[in-house]
């Protein structure tokens, strides 16, 4: 009766990327160029393996797989959520996801890429870009191709705690100096819009996507920033961040001793501050800064036992 599994990080280097996921979290990283810390993922591009029980060792997607049970029988050819830590030390590209449909049959039946960000940091004055000013696709495709980016993007001001729900179909970046969990769906299609004329390494440019993007980019915007609630649980205090159709997002922020009685199939546990420990029925797993685990199906009650701040997800 597996009712914990610890999941072993993957990281992915980024043009972008900085030295972050390492000074603030203590993770062992590739380079100084360390963009994404893919933290719960059974994706092919990165796909994490168990630390801890029986199953150590094990991928993910093998658990879903040959595990099922571990996950509620929750019907799927494929773990639907990915959780990831972002360290932008520069601009990433402003992008834009397709949805479902769109990534089934243009992406070789890969999953649409509907997102969120918790900003866990970010430097004083950090923004982000958020949605267009386009009003029609004729006018989104035009100041696109006349390059006129200062009057098509929405940049919006951002500051630690603050929390972005990401549609499909969003034109979207996130911009310098920003430290950010994600939870979105088990997708690696991105189509780049705007790069800021950066070379590479090599002195290469990396490649637009321009057709796609405008393609699946919603015209006008539907951009609305998410109205969350706090409720106080005993010493814990429970933020709900997004209650939507590919998942669900909580921050619980514990100071003692919490318990919740597992009512989702199964969460995604990030630790994004403190360290306690975790206790179901059979198992107890001390926990940190920087850990991610996965309560499975086969837990009745989680309690929390510490000083501790996790992003909590599920589908």
């Amino acid at each position: 009766m597996v009712e914990l599994l610890k999941l072993k990080p993957i990281f992915q280097e980024r043009i972008w990327g900085g030295t972050t996921l390492r000074d603030s979290f203590g993770y062992e990283i590739p380079s100084e160029q360390t963009g994404e810390c893919w933290a719960i993922s059974a994706h092919p591009n990165g796909n994490c393996t168990v630390e801890n029980g029986p199953f150590a060792g094990k991928e993910l997607s093998w658990l879903w797989e040959n595990q099922r049970d571990l996950f509620q029988q929750m019907e799927g050819d494929r773990f639907p959520l990915l959780t990831k830590i972002l360290d932008a030390k520069a601009d990433l590209s402003v992008q834009v996801h397709p949805n479902d449909e769109y990534a089934k049959v243009n992406e070789n039946g890969e999953l649409g890429k509907t997102e969120c960000w918790y900003i866990i940091d970010c430097k004083e004055d950090a923004e982000m870009i958020f949605g267009h000013h386009a009003q029609t696709k004729e006018q989104f495709v035009q100041m696109i191709h006349s390059g006129r980016w200062d009057d098509l993007l929405r940049r919006v001001k951002i500051k630690p705690g603050d929390f972005f729900y990401v549609p499909s179909g969003t034109l979207h970046a996130l911009c310098e100096g920003t430290l950010v969990l994600e939870t979105q769906q088990s997708s690696d299609t991105t189509y780049r819009v705007y790069d800021y004329d950066r070379v590479d390494a090599n002195g290469q440019t990396r490649e637009l996507h321009l057709d796609k993007a405008i393609e699946v980019t919603t015209v006008p915007d539907q951009v609305n920033h998410s109205e969350h609630r706090t409720v106080q649980e005993g010493t814990a205090t429970i933020t709900t961040f997004a209650e939507e159709e590919y998942f669900s997002v909580y921050k619980w922020t514990v100071q003692d001793t919490y318990t919740y009685n597992r009512k989702a199939p199964f969460l995604l546990c990030s630790v994004i501050s403190g360290h306690g420990v975790v206790k179901t029925n059979g198992e107890t797993l001390s926990i940190k800064k920087g850990d991610h685990f996965i309560l499975t199906a086969n837990a009745e009650q989680l309690t929390i036992e510490g000083t501790i701040e996790l992003i909590v997800s599920h589908p």
